[in-house]
């Protein structure tokens, strides 16, 4: 599905709160007077003064060794063009976002006022200094040329323009895997080029190094075929001009075996694709309007192999598959530049990942359950935990091996650990679920819909594909709300339970609760009035299958949604009571707190309950739980009853499950430190690993600790998350969001998958 983004809601995300998108967070400690001494003066003269003596201790005391600079003119920028270089500042810091969720580098964007490439070479060379890796982009052509050759040739630390390169490196890969399957060597294969800029002479010159010959290379530019005869070619053109007549774009593809397309929309047709030889390859990419279709394409020849720029079809060509690891792999080993051999490599390890098992967590990311290597999957997905591993490992390789690694990897095993570990970003969490809840739609009934935070998390639901929105409420009030604030969901359906339209449903409502609920304190009457409450009604919807999952509770209290949940869902089969969980998304990766909203002070069989029904959450996260269960005491050093009732459901929960990760009554501080572990409990289940899960020993602690994180500690809160009910319904927390909302919205759909 193509994303949909809406002009005021792009504009909304880049100027709410901080404006931008990026921060300087320190690394060090800062809260005391030594702390500052020790950063600043005196104590920044030692580090100063050991890298005045050795330079390469840059490296040992700075940022230097994972900082890029992504430094633009905003003179060819994607789509746009020359916007100068003000204009182009949301890109860059977008791209520095990029190198950071998928590689953990660091990024400082830099705007040039500067035209004029040897300005623009002089203001960069001067940065050497301060950057580990440079990453050119939106430079347009010819001056990029220039500007890269001088500038790979005057520094020493990695340079590479990714709009000349990414796009090489990636289509490439895909190149060599799309020949492979059509069974054809690419050094016999006729290639039609329609585009002669930077990004596509950067393509060609791949293709040459991977064995094409450029006597089968046929690239158009605006003027038409680089044949040796014209008199306006420059010499990056030159070296591809073809000694022969000249023809048209859809002679030349006549016969063809490739097709790659760099320029723009619709200047191919099905014809012309119906004229390329047998089980043609067709790369339009360029964006946001392929050079033909995918659908288009595939219409004229179901034998096409077919690649695009875009996410929405199979086979992206999407730079973000090479540029974040590239400069991962060089840093690393502190390359000295980025040359032909690690470029390679990066295009053999690609392509060679596509050809390996997919995991699950891919294809529950692209709603696929069946991705693997063939027409439709030539190249890996941008999603793909895979790839800070492969590629950045294939690159520190081919840099060592090529003599431009300044610090070589010895212990290659420890390296992979390493990359791993960057991969424990806190939003992976989040993306496994809303991929999981977009590959089965669920309808999500929303009993506040009189709300603006409600209406737009509702569109963002339904935009995205993540669930199917039902509004509660009175209709006049939200389709005002709707048309005055330019919200899209003219086409959801809205229910006002209040409403004659209602008045039959309300009564069967009412009949069906008053049965349940005739000899606790309720008459019929009683029943069928408190129908026309929306967190009723919308809970007897989703027990009745009208709805799947329910989201209330941004203006009420907390007992006024959560009562209709237990007296009318109840708890599922085998669940001793219901729990609240919170998911708090840290820097070092999420953990799961039980329970923060319902049991007061549980008992040990509660708690054995409360543990139970987080770990089996948890789970569906694709998680393995390591349950730590809290308390003032360790292993027995405080002979308090609060404490004891902890250690005693511990045991219990090892004699029922002893495959389980757990331990306590331990005190947070002792829970997340290996050292004080080894050393005073070395027979915990916790010493080699630190906890996922929190289990506190009342509501007390459990809600006061994911306050003080999330507000204190900067930690994003999921939550509550309701455990135990026989369906999913979530009662969100006063002041939540639209991000917050949408993510409720997200795991009940995901909930609603598993209990479907």
């Amino acid at each position: 599905m193509a994303q949909l983004i809406r002009k005021e809601d792009a504009l909304e995300y880049h100027s709410k709160g901080r404006p931008g998108k990026i921060e300087v967070i320190p690394t060090k400690e800062t809260k005391t007077q030594r702390d500052l001494a020790l950063a600043y003066s005196p104590g920044v003269a030692e580090p100063c003064l050991d890298i005045a003596a050795n330079p390469d201790d840059v490296y040992k005391y700075t940022a230097k060794g994972n900082l890029v600079a992504v430094i633009s003119n905003g003179t060819a920028v994607l789509g746009l063009g020359d916007i100068g270089p003000e204009a182009s500042k949301p890109v860059m810091e977008g791209k520095g976002l990029l190198f950071k969720i998928y590689a953990d580098i660091d990024v400082f964007d830099i705007e040039l006022n500067a035209k004029d490439p040897e300005a623009f070479i002089q203001v960069v060379k001067a940065l050497e200094p301060t950057f580990g890796g440079i990453n050119l982009e939106d430079i347009k052509a010819p001056e990029c040329f220039e500007i890269e050759t001088r500038l790979k040739a005057e520094l020493k630390i990695p340079i590479m323009h990714d709009d000349q390169h990414g796009t090489a490196i990636i289509s490439g890969a895909a190149l060599l895997n799309a020949l492979d399957i059509v069974g054809k060597n690419i050094a016999d294969v006729k290639i039609v080029i329609s585009g002669a800029g930077a990004s596509a002479i950067s393509c060609c010159k791949i293709y040459l190094a991977l064995g094409a010959r450029v006597e089968n290379m046929y690239m158009f530019d605006s003027k038409g075929l680089i044949i040796a005869t014209r008199t306006d070619l420059d010499s990056h053109k030159t070296q591809f001009a073809q000694h022969c007549a000249d023809k048209s774009l859809e002679e030349a593809m006549q016969g063809s075996d490739v097709f790659i397309g760099l320029s723009k929309g619709g200047v191919v047709s099905q014809q012309m694709v119906k004229g390329m030889g047998p089980k043609p390859i067709v790369f339009a990419l360029a964006n946001p309007n392929p050079e033909i279709t995918y659908d288009d394409a595939l219409a004229a020849r179901p034998d096409v192999i077919m690649a695009t720029g875009r996410s929405d079809y199979p086979n992206q060509v999407n730079n973000v598959l090479g540029f974040p690891y590239i400069f991962r792999g060089a840093l690393d080993v502190r390359a000295s530049a980025i040359n032909e051999e690690m470029k390679l490599a990066a295009v053999k390890a690609l392509a060679a990942l596509a050809k390996e098992p997919v995991p699950d967590l891919v294809n529950v990311a692209y709603n696929d359950i069946s991705l693997q290597y063939g027409p439709t999957y030539i190249i890996p997905k941008p999603m793909d935990p895979r790839l800070l591993v492969t590629v950045s490992m294939a690159v520190a390789k081919a840099a060592i091996d090529s003599g431009v690694a300044r610090q070589p990897i010895t212990d290659w095993e420890a390296y992979e650990n390493q990359l791993y570990k960057r991969l424990g970003s806190d939003d992976i969490i989040l993306r496994h679920v809303i991929n999981k809840a977009k590959q089965t739609l669920k309808r999500v009934v929303f009993s506040e819909a009189e709300n603006i935070k409600i209406l737009k998390a509702a569109q963002i639901a339904k935009d995205e594909g993540i669930a199917i929105p039902i509004l509660l409420g009175n209709e006049a009030n939200i389709r005002k709300m709707i048309a005055e604030n330019n919200i899209h969901l003219e086409d959801v359906e809205i229910i006002d339970p209040k409403s004659d339209a209602e008045e039959n449903n309300r009564n069967t409502y009412g009949e069906l609760f008053f049965k349940e609920r005739q000899r606790k304190g309720l008459n019929l009457y009683e029943a069928k009035k408190i129908m026309r409450e929306r967190p009723y009604y919308g809970c007897m919807m989703v027990k009745l299958g009208r709805a799947d999952a329910l989201v209330s509770g941004l203006t009420r209290k907390y007992p006024y949604t959560i009562r209709p949940a237990l007296e009318i869902i109840g708890m599922e089969e085998g669940a001793g009571r219901v729990a609240g969980l919170y998911i708090m998304l840290t820097k070092k990766g999420p953990l799961f707190f039980a329970d923060t909203t319902l049991n007061f002070n549980p008992t040990e069989d509660q708690l054995v309950d409360i543990t139970l029904l987080t770990a089996k959450a948890v789970e569906h996260f694709n998680i393995k739980p390591r349950i730590a269960m809290l308390s003032y005491s360790n292993f027995g050093s405080t002979p308090a009853p609060e404490a004891v009732t902890v250690s005693n459901a511990v045991a219990k929960i090892k004699a029922r499950h002893p495959e389980m990760v757990i331990d306590g009554e331990i005190q947070a501080s002792i829970a997340f430190n290996k050292e004080l572990l080894k050393e005073n409990y070395p027979f915990s289940d916790l010493v080699n690993e630190s906890p996922n899960v929190l289990i506190f020993p009342n509501l007390a602690a459990g809600n006061i600790a994911y306050h003080l994180l999330q507000e204190v500690g900067g930690a994003e809160a999921v939550g509550p998350i309701l455990l135990g009910l026989k369906k999913p319904v979530y009662v969100l927390q006063l002041g939540s969001t639209v991000r917050q909302i949408v993510n409720i919205v997200a795991i009940a759909a995901m909930e609603a998958q598993v209990k479907s």
